[in-house]
């Protein structure tokens, strides 16, 4: 490492140096006495532009600037899971253990424990031919998962030594041959978190990634491997239901990056996530969860590094086979920070003030999902929740605009729907998934052959709901036709009864698949004896009388091993009342 140049100027978190002919874009650099960790974002001439990912409160022109050669990058190895990072991977429990409270600046940390011992044990013989990517053995990262040691992307050759045993990440566990030279082998290795790792191909995502939320699951279904987006305004559940995703999705590992949202917000995740329990497992959540905090009061640039540094997390797990979950809260926080480095840097601003660059930068993060095929042969995939935060939920901004022409599931939340305490405040009139067509085969086939019709005559009342809304306004409900009436009953059970689901409940907080389907089956069913009440004559007020419509609005709270026998009691019970209605 050697000095490049010096600093002519400071402007909050960007530096400029001069003197930097040679250096290269995304270089990592350490700027000024204290060595200030930073990366090159641009060159003109002999200058460069360094973004620090550290407060810059000191620095003047005329301290040094060091190169280090290296794009930034990520330590992929065990350790990983149940750990804390912030934005640049610099583990914060263990910074608060060295420094106390504040992290120091320019203190130069190892992403992974340097110290821990790790059970080796390879899968591969010496002498064997191996390509990149490959699993070359494993090892117990945590109670739930196994570490599967991957050979770096870019390397392939002989095995000319593969050792068993405890092993350090600093220790070498063997030797690579390839031309006569020879490599040594470890259980972890670096990857630039701004290069998507590489893999074999890219797949349509074909099954989807069951969440235990009704309105998600039914209505807004979202692929392993797929993308989403979750806007909405201050209030509107944007983070509860992310915790949701994270806790209950039938997926493998989760990585979890808070880039820029309130420091009392991430302090909630920080301190729940530790004490939930998987419902799979039985062990803490963290077991197989990365956490990445990186607040609204932490250093910008930083703020914009951190859903590279996730995203590359999340790869590096899917190419071991694992089913990865990524959540980003909330993507437009890590675009303000993109718009203050690059007014800082003097660039043409695009709408509202945003670089010309956003919808390119938000593409190059959320096309790094997907469900592939790996180096190795297996198939992972990696799915992305980005949450969106517009200012006064106006969802024409361009942040909104720019992540739904990328993602293909839009959860739009609804600030009335949060006000009237409906909950999750995802407008179902707003919302879409362009996977639902593409899933409904497997919904058809492992759950239940009318799955997809089901959702199809629910959606079609709760928009046959929302035209009368308007008619309702003007007259009142009691001029409308009888059937109209109840439409309008029926697409209120839907809604109060089956999409309002309460977060906090022990019972409601999770909903398997098969318990979604009979729910929803039963409120149609009790629209079909309704229809047929109404052909005898009977009125719409009798029929929302029934004893039955009280039991149809507990169906939620069933607990889930007594749900099939309890549901068999309502069909039979609602069968009676319709029967003896006159």
């Amino acid at each position: 490492m050697a000095i490049k140049g010096e600093i002519i100027k400071v402007a909050g978190p960007l530096v400029v140096a001069d003197g930097m002919r040679g250096s290269t874009m995304y270089e990592v650099m350490r700027v000024g006495e204290e060595r200030l960790l930073g990366e090159n974002i641009g060159l003109e001439g002999d200058k460069a532009y360094i973004q620090v990912y550290e407060d810059t409160t000191g620095i003047k022109p005329g301290e040094g600037v060091l190169g280090t050669g290296m794009p930034l990058s990520a330590s992929l190895g065990p350790g990983l899971l149940k750990n804390i990072y912030d934005g640049v991977q610099r583990p914060l429990m263990e910074i608060a253990e060295r420094s106390g409270d504040y992290i120091e600046r320019g203190l130069d940390v190892s992403g992974l424990d340097v110290n821990k011992k790790w059970d080796f044990a390879p899968s591969i013989a010496k002498g064997e031919e191996v390509k990149a990517g490959q699993i070359i053995g494993t090892l117990p990262e945590s109670k739930v998962i196994e570490h599967r040691v991957l050979l770096p992307p870019r390397i392939n050759g002989t095995i000319k030594e593969i050792n068993e045993g405890k092993f350090k990440i600093d220790d070498p566990i063997g030797t690579l041959e390839k031309s006569g030279e020879e490599t040594p082998l470890y259980i972890y290795h670096k990857w630039p978190v701004r290069i998507p790792r590489p893999y074999i191909e890219k797949m349509e995502p074909d099954e989807p990634m069951i969440t235990g939320q009704r309105i998600l699951d039914v209505f807004f279904p979202i692929a392993k491997g797929g993308t989403a987006a979750i806007p909405g305004g201050f209030g509107t559940g944007k983070t509860v239901t992310q915790h949701q995703l994270s806790r209950w999705s039938d997926t493998d590992i989760i990585v979890y990056v808070g880039c820029g949202e309130r420091g009392n917000e991430m302090t909630e995740v920080l301190k729940d996530f530790p004490k939930l329990i998987d419902p799979k497992s039985g062990e803490v959540l963290m077991e197989r969860t990365v956490l990445i905090a990186n607040t609204s009061n932490m250093p910008v640039a930083a703020r914009e590094a951190s859903v590279y540094t996730g995203i590359t997390m999340a790869e590096y797990y899917r190419d071991m086979g694992y089913k990865v979950s990524l959540m980003a809260d909330s993507t437009s926080r890590w675009a303000e920070a993109l718009r203050e480095i690059s007014g800082r840097m003097e660039e043409m601003p695009g709408e509202e003030g945003f670089p010309a660059y956003l919808a390119s930068r938000l593409a190059d993060f959320y096309e790094r999902a997907g469900k592939v095929t790996t180096l190795n042969g297996k198939v992972g995939s990696v799915s992305v929740t980005g949450a969106v935060s517009p200012p006064g939920g106006d969802f024409s901004e361009p942040v909104t605009q720019n992540t739904l022409r990328i993602t293909k599931v839009f959860w739009a939340l609804d600030s009335s729907l949060a006000d009237r305490r409906h909950f999750p405040a995802i407008n179902w009139l707003r919302s879409y998934s362009l996977y639902a067509e593409e899933l409904s085969k497997w919904f058809d086939e492992n759950v239940a052959e009318d799955f997809t019709s089901n959702r199809k005559d629910a959606m079609r009342l709760l928009q046959q709901e929302s035209e009368l809304q308007e008619i309702v306004q003007l007259v009142g409900p009691d001029a409308l036709p009888e059937r109209e009436r109840l439409v309008l009953e029926v697409a209120r059970m839907i809604r109060e009864d089956f999409l309002m689901q309460n977060a906090y409940h022990d019972v409601d907080t999770y909903c398997s698949i098969e318990k979604q389907y009979e729910m929803l089956k039963v409120i149609l069913k009790f629209h079909e004896y309704a229809s047929d009440a109404l052909g005898r004559g009977i009125s719409v007020e009798k029929i929302a009388d029934l004893s039955i419509r009280d039991e149809v609005a507990r169906m939620k709270y069933i607990p889930q091993e007594g749900v099939e026998m309890k549901l068999k009691e309502i069909y039979g019970e609602m069968d009676k009342e319709f029967k003896e209605l006159a």
